[in-house]
């Protein structure tokens, strides 16, 4: 599953994923305990997949975040999202040193490892190193562009003059 598929709902413990829309109301399953529920429009919804982490230059994708945890846990759970503040602040600057001490809060750190820690118990972790992904769009995109054009491109680069050009 894509963390574009997982969702947060303000108000709501845990992670949800989408399975109808009601007339009013978004029907989500939580993740943990399949239990559904109803998510209106007043509730706030986040899918992980746009939620980013403040750093001193920019913003860190979620997903880069979740990766850095896999990382250094080699794929277990990480530290218990009850742990104190100063525990948790000091494994978060192991995962992402440059992160922005005024705009992240140990509430987010908290919300974020358990997060992560549920993920992880699922088995919902993916990470698929992205330059697969980019090959496949790669290979998608020239077949699309060869079924239009009806040529064949070489996937093969040449460097220097081809044969039939004249020095």
């Amino acid at each position: 599953m894509e963390l574009k598929d997982i969702m947060a709902i303000s108000g709501k413990p845990g992670l949800f994923k989408f399975i109808s829309q009601g007339r009013n109301a978004m029907i989500v399953e939580n993740l943990e305990n399949m239990a559904r529920t109803s998510a209106f429009a007043t509730d706030k919804i986040s899918a992980l997949e746009d939620i980013a982490i403040f750093t001193a230059e920019a913003e860190e994708p979620l997903k880069k975040v979740f990766q850095a945890i896999f990382e250094l846990e080699n794929g277990a759970e990480a530290i218990s999202h009850k742990s104190s503040q100063d525990e948790l602040k000091n494994y978060f600057v192991k995962i992402l040193p440059e992160y922005d001490k005024d705009r992240v809060y140990v509430s987010d750190i908290r919300k974020l490892i358990q997060w992560y820690n549920i993920l992880c118990r699922l088995e919902l972790l993916d990470f698929t190193d992205e330059k697969e992904e980019d090959s496949w769009t790669d290979k998608k995109e020239n077949s699309t562009e060869q079924k239009k054009t009806g040529e064949k491109k070489s996937s093969k680069t040449t460097v220097g003059k081809k044969k039939d050009e004249k020095k």
